[in-house]
């Protein structure tokens, strides 16, 4: 089946296309081309057809594409009825949801008091950054032996006596733990008796 689609030419950045006849199982760039029927400047929008070349091959069955076919449209070349004009491509919306433009808008009444939280959330969050600043005691430093201790008008500390006490849990040593009668707690090994052969 023909085709009657558009070759680009032209150096890289600045287009120029032909208007070419060709079978459509072929790629623009490399089959092989039946007719040159016109050419297209897409910078100037300018297109230079043939229109009597392209209304035999239309007629003979060669199908136009998309393009080819609003720029016929344009030069006012009537087409025939079965050539398939394919509409405007609807694409999908990726991520409908994250974009603004397809987000549903929020009623005024409810957008109101959400402007009006933060600030209100902003005023609360400095108060109490100042307030634990003037609750919070300063951190108590670890006391070493002969520093005296002195006391914050919050928490009265009692004085340190000169003579250290004895610790209050002090673990017995092995001989207070067996009592006289008892048997001590560790298993005591005997020896062999030597004997005298």
């Amino acid at each position: 089946m023909l085709a009657i689609r558009l070759q680009r030419t032209g150096r890289k950045g600045h287009a120029q296309f032909r208007v070419i006849v060709q079978d459509g199982r072929f790629s623009p760039t490399s089959g092989r081309v039946v007719a040159y029927v016109g050419s297209y400047d897409p910078h100037t929008k300018v297109a230079k057809l043939d229109g009597e070349k392209i209304k035999t091959y239309l007629a003979s069955g060669a199908q136009p594409s998309p393009r080819v076919i609003s720029l016929l449209k344009a030069d006012k070349i009537k087409l025939p009825e079965w050539v398939m004009e394919l509409g405007q491509k609807q694409r999908a919306v990726r991520n409908p949801d994250k974009r603004r433009s397809t987000r549903p808008e929020a009623p005024a009444e409810e957008a109101a008091p959400a402007a009006e939280e933060p600030a209100a959330a902003e005023s609360t969050e400095a108060v109490e950054a100042e307030a634990p600043a003037a609750e919070t005691p300063a951190q108590e430093a670890p006391v070493e032996e002969g520093e005296e201790v002195v006391a914050t008008p919050e928490e009265p500390v009692a004085e340190t006596p000169d003579e250290e006490a004895p610790p209050a849990a002090a673990e017995p040593t092995p001989a207070e733990d067996t009592a006289v009668g008892d048997e001590p707690s560790e298993p005591i090994a005997e020896e062999p008796a030597e004997s005298k052969d």
